[in-house]
């Protein structure tokens, strides 16, 4: 159930792209966050996203689970569960799963925004909150 102080990722939609998933559980639209938005990241086996900045928001990366690399400013390292990625904005940045499982992040913009920016690329199909992704066959 979603309220003011609690989110279960079943209450909100989910942002599918060609390498993932994201699930955005705090931010001005699901509970009114306004100093930051958080969500969850999935990135399948041997996918990623290409280098981009956020030009308004820094950004926070926590690894839940999985293996991957990350590159910040032009620096790539090999990142996996337990460790944390700050991207000031407007830095270049990146992220693939180099494992053979999900790769999960705790994503957080301070102040939110991207993530609304994301559904504008025509990549990305939001599917309402309760429904799941269609798997390609």
């Amino acid at each position: 159930m979603t309220d003011d102080y609690f989110v279960s990722g079943e209450d909100v939609s989910t942002q599918v792209l060609d390498w993932g998933t994201i699930k955005w559980m705090a931010s001005p639209d699901v509970n009114g966050s306004e100093r930051f938005s958080a969500g969850i990241v999935q990135l399948e086996p041997g996918t990623g996203h290409e280098l981009h900045t956020h030009p308004d928001s820094d950004e926070v990366l926590y690894v839940v689970s999985g293996e991957g690399e990350q590159t910040v400013d032009g620096d790539t390292r090999d990142v996996s569960a337990g460790e944390m990625i700050f991207v000031p904005q407007g830095v270049e940045h990146g992220t693939q799963n180099t494992g053979w499982e999900t790769l999960k992040l705790l994503a957080v913009y301070a102040p939110p925004g991207p993530e609304e920016e994301l559904n504008e690329l025509p990549e990305c199909t939001v599917v309402p909150a309760g429904e799941f992704p269609a798997k390609d066959e």
